[in-house]
């Protein structure tokens, strides 16, 4: 994690910088300042407009009562374009295009889903049972309310609330 903190916060604006340096002797400062701007410009209008059309898809969705995990997915990865296209430099503006285009928006949200919706989806049910404590396999063999049926049948039954 520690690793990943520092490429994002110490890699990324260092190469931002070199990048922009480059492209600025290359083309020009003046040049190069006006194609951050107007990428900044597109982009904010072009995550407005996606961001419109997901909202939309989650509304419709949620209205036919489908769980709209993947279109909630592409939401949140439009915001983090939004994010990443106002912010000047041109890696962040390429990796915000990639995240803002369905073409591209939709298969990452898919293999993000696949890797990281079950672990999330996991931890969330988990957590939401065991006010908030860590997930581990381990805590789960353990819970001693955790029902224990090995052949995943059906258990039927009936019960009653005791108040005390």
């Amino acid at each position: 994690m520690v690793f990943k903190l520092f490429l994002l916060f110490v890699v990324m604006p260092i190469a931002e910088i070199a990048v922009l340096l480059h492209v600025g002797e290359l083309i020009g400062g003046w040049t190069t300042f006006f194609i951050v701007i107007v990428t900044a410009i597109v982009g904010a209008h072009l995550v407005r407009a996606q961001g419109l059309a997901a909202l939309a898809e989650i509304k419709s969705k949620s209205a036919q009562g489908v769980l709209p995990a993947d279109s909630i997915t592409e939401g949140l990865m439009i915001l983090v374009a939004g994010v990443l296209l106002v912010t000047p430099g041109f890696i962040t503006d390429a990796i915000g295009f990639l995240l803002t285009l369905p073409i591209t928006r939709k298969p990452l949200a898919k293999i993000f889903l696949s890797q990281l919706g079950p672990k999330l989806f996991t931890q969330t049910v988990y957590a939401s049972h065991h006010h908030g404590q860590p997930f581990s396999q381990d805590s789960v063999e353990d819970d001693p309310a955790r029902p224990r049926n090995k052949s995943n049948n059906v258990i039927e039954g009936e019960w009653q609330r005791k108040d005390n």
